[in-house]
């Protein structure tokens, strides 16, 4: 299993913009499909964004159109730029490392990092 690190979380105005990364250990990095999972107080993790290893993308309806997944192999790091944030996007990002697309949601989580949206 890989291990991963959030960072880049934090407080910013409706309107404004994030980037989080995710940097991950281990020397297989680029076979793995990588995903961005949001969960807010009360609710469910939702998948915000998925990658896999052919840098093929796919986006929750919610995010479509304001949030980009990307991904550097030779950094091992994954990233969510977001923009015109919202205050329903506010939520803990968890990182996720899957061996295949359709186990995504499973395999490797990182310890999240908080994303909060308020004026």
């Amino acid at each position: 299993q890989v291990q991963l690190v959030e960072s880049g979380g934090g407080l910013v105005q409706p309107g404004g913009s994030l980037r989080l990364s995710c940097a991950a250990s281990g020397s297989r990095f680029s076979i793995y499909a990588m995903a961005w999972y949001r969960q807010a107080p009360g609710k469910e993790r939702e998948l915000v964004a998925s990658i896999t290893s052919r840098f093929s993308t796919n986006y929750a309806d919610s995010v479509k159109g304001r949030f980009t997944i990307s991904r550097d192999n030779a950094k091992n790091t994954v990233y969510l730029q977001m923009d015109s944030l919202k205050p329903e996007d506010t939520a803990v990002y968890h990182c996720n490392a899957a061996p295949t697309t359709a186990a995504i949601g499973f395999g490797s989580w990182g310890q999240g990092t908080q994303v909060t949206v308020s004026s």
